[in-house]
């Protein structure tokens, strides 16, 4: 209990799947928590859920105002930040084929441009902290190996990848106390992986019990996490962590 006791996390996208479950652990373990979704029911029922150390703001992630909105709201309500969790995405399925130039950009707005603000911000909040902190990049596997048939989330996900890296040299070349690392899961049974897949059966998928499994729950990536969160990971910058159950490399 208690590994991030009095950390200020920001969770972008914390109304559901992965971010809810990101809030409610770090929350569990001794943080206070601002929640950001443009989902502003659900992301205030997580809130209402958590208590007294959690803030829900409504946060279009690709807008540069409303970050400084949730800056300014973290560190009026809770005086400091410590972690980012950009984690808010969109998913939309298409090969390099059936992808539209107009469904690209929209991607890249949210999951790349949302991110460089992210990781922007962090750092301006970050940087003069004595103890630090720690950006924490939700990739995929897709930027490590590729899916043909979400073109425009691959591209996105490989350029925050390599984002992470330079966040990661600048902040170490700056003499800022500020690790940055991505995490890289395949698939995490999420409502956005189930409205993608809504004829998979939970129980045939053998999450957490199949060898064989590549679906994950959101836990197991809020794990990886609260450990990038805490301090127990001090000397953790620039990695790439894969949460795939070797679903990668199996397929070299």
């Amino acid at each position: 209990m208690n590994r991030v006791k009095d950390k200020v996390a920001i969770i972008t996208g914390a109304a559901s799947g992965v971010g809810k479950a990101d809030a409610l652990l770090l929350a569990a373990e001794g943080a206070r928590v601002v929640l950001t979704d443009v989902n502003e029911e659900a992301g205030r029922e997580v809130a209402r859920e958590i208590g007294d150390a959690a803030l829900f703001v409504r946060h279009d992630i690709a807008e540069e105002n409303d970050w400084q909105k949730v800056i300014a709201a973290t560190q009026e309500t809770f005086g400091q930040l410590d972690v980012l969790v950009n984690n808010a995405a969109i998913c939309p399925i298409g090969s390099i084929e059936d992808t539209s130039i107009e469904t690209w950009r929209m991607v890249l707005r949210t999951n790349a441009d949302g991110y460089f603000l992210g990781c922007k911000f962090g750092v301006e909040a970050m940087k003069n902290n004595e103890a630090g902190g720690s950006i924490i990049v939700m990739s995929s596997v897709a930027a490590l190996g590729g899916l043909s048939m979400m073109c425009a989330y691959t591209g996105s996900k490989g350029a925050v990848t390599a984002l992470t890296r330079s966040v990661a040299v600048h902040c170490k070349r700056s003499g800022y106390k500020i690790r940055c690392n991505s995490i890289h899961p395949d698939g995490i049974w999420t409502p956005m992986t189930q409205a993608m897949m809504p004829d998979l059966d939970p129980a045939a998928l053998g999450i957490g019990t199949d060898p064989m499994a590549r679906m994950c729950d959101p836990k197991d990536v809020a794990n990886l996490v609260l450990f990038l969160a805490s301090d127990e990971s001090r000397f953790v910058n620039g990695a790439e962590l894969r949460i795939d159950n070797a679903q990668l490399i199996s397929s070299l």
